[in-house]
């Protein structure tokens, strides 16, 4: 009789550790998803700002956004802004007549001037925590309602790039609330938008 009220104990109480297991990651595996979300989402997003930054640069040189990271990596690494510098005013007649009135021009580098000589350009095209998945980057012209042509860009990636190896149904229901696009994106090729990304 006692050793089947032992037996019975023992079993009770393993049932009730499987129980509690379960509990505890139920309740702890939204909260992990979120808390890795959110660690992910940090570095896509600054990776995102970085791209932004350069394409600006670009179009700022150019004329144009780029849809190539080939040629907008190979532009901050090797090309040069042009600064103007300039000492005394055109309208100081009397400085103009002495010949006191500087203007020269010089060029910085690209690289040094937006992000700093140290900074990895050529891992700009990676979306973090992928093994070197690309960003999806894409340029073009479109015209706005008033009849302006605009310049612009998109660069993005996906939920299930960006969460790749976390729980999938987690990720398919953050998919579903939201409706605009299902992962992070800076800029729009479809409409203007000033460049913001969809977290701002």
């Amino acid at each position: 009789m006692k050793a089947v009220k032992y037996i019975t104990e023992v079993l009770l109480f393993g049932i009730i550790v499987v129980l509690v297991y379960f509990i505890y990651t139920g309740i702890m595996k939204p909260i992990n998803f979120k808390k890795e979300q959110t660690a992910r989402y940090e570095k896509v997003i600054q990776r995102l700002k970085d791209i932004r930054t350069a394409e600006v640069a670009y179009r700022a040189v150019h004329g144009k956004y780029i849809g190539n990271f080939d040629t907008l990596i190979n532009f901050v690494k090797t090309d040069s802004f042009p600064v103007e510098y300039a000492e005394g005013s055109l309208d100081d007649s009397l400085a103009v007549a002495m010949g006191l009135i500087v203007r020269k021009t010089y060029y910085v580098p690209v690289l040094d001037s937006i992000f700093g000589r140290d900074y990895p350009i050529d891992s700009l095209r990676y979306i973090p925590f992928t093994n070197n998945k690309t960003f999806d980057l894409k340029a073009d012209s479109i015209i706005t309602a008033s009849k302006i042509t605009v310049q612009v860009f998109e660069a993005s990636a996906l939920n299930f790039d960006i969460l790749n190896g976390l729980d999938r149904q987690m990720i398919i229901n953050l998919n579903d609330t939201k409706k605009d696009f299902p992962g992070l994106r800076v800029g729009n090729v479809e409409e203007a938008n000033n460049n913001a990304g969809n977290w701002e």
